[in-house]
């Protein structure tokens, strides 16, 4: 037992001391930043923060840069794993560099960079980053708690975020809006009535640790990773 808790603590001492020196590195130097993966990061579960497998953050990850363009603004809220896994890819492969972090975590203003990460709190969902507010195309958003309260001040926030014109097509002539909230399969009904263009999709999101309660995406438009789902 002494020796599993021994080699417990020099894990995570080693993974802070990795973490501090690429947190210094990555404040100046964009390569540094880009090699920072969700694994940097412990979750903190008082902060109810499981990161999805890797698998699950490239599929959500495709589906916000499939067919945008240069004028695409992205943004991730509340699901910092995705982001990291958009981080780790060839930047010049990325269709926009319009691509924004908004958490409450700021440990993750190291992976994204002060530019394009904003501190988010859903008890006050209207307080955002002003250059963002009514300007995202494409968004993301992964309530932390399981309960009606937050998952429907979070849907403001999203709301606010989101451009009104939602008719506008990027340069590949794919939809510039795209909507995705990833959550709890029990959330399903505040879901609809927070977003009443969303559906329920055939993919569901998994979780690194093996998160026990069931989760599914919810979506405004069927991927190249799912279909609209009856159930």
């Amino acid at each position: 037992m002494e020796t599993a808790l021994t080699e417990f603590k020099n894990e995570e001492k080693e993974r802070l001391e990795r973490f501090t020196a690429l947190s210094h590195q990555a404040e100046e130097d964009f390569t540094a930043r880009s090699t920072l993966s969700i694994d940097d990061f412990k979750e903190d579960w008082q902060l109810s923060q499981f990161w999805y497998s890797d698998e699950t953050a490239n599929i959500l990850a495709d589906e916000l840069l499939d067919g945008a363009d240069s004028e695409t603004t992205i943004c991730v809220v509340s699901a910092p794993s995705v982001y990291a896994a958009i981080k780790l890819r060839d930047p010049l492969e990325l269709p926009t560099k319009r691509i924004f972090l908004l958490e409450f975590d700021r440990r993750f203003e190291v992976l994204s960079g002060s530019k394009y990460f904003g501190f988010f709190d859903y008890n006050h969902p209207l307080e955002l980053p002003e250059h963002l507010v009514g300007k995202c195309d494409r968004l993301l958003i992964d309530p932390p708690f399981l309960e009606e309260d937050c998952q429907r001040k979070s849907a403001i926030a999203a709301k606010s975020l989101l451009c009104n014109d939602k008719s506008q097509k990027t340069k590949a002539a794919k939809s510039r809006y795209r909507l995705m909230s990833c959550t709890g399969e029990r959330m399903a009904d505040v879901v609809r009535s927070c977003y009443p263009d969303l559906k329920m999709t055939s993919f569901f999101p998994e979780h690194k640790n093996g998160l026990s309660n069931e989760f599914r995406c919810y979506a405004s438009f069927e991927g190249n990773s799912w279909s609209f789902s009856d159930s």
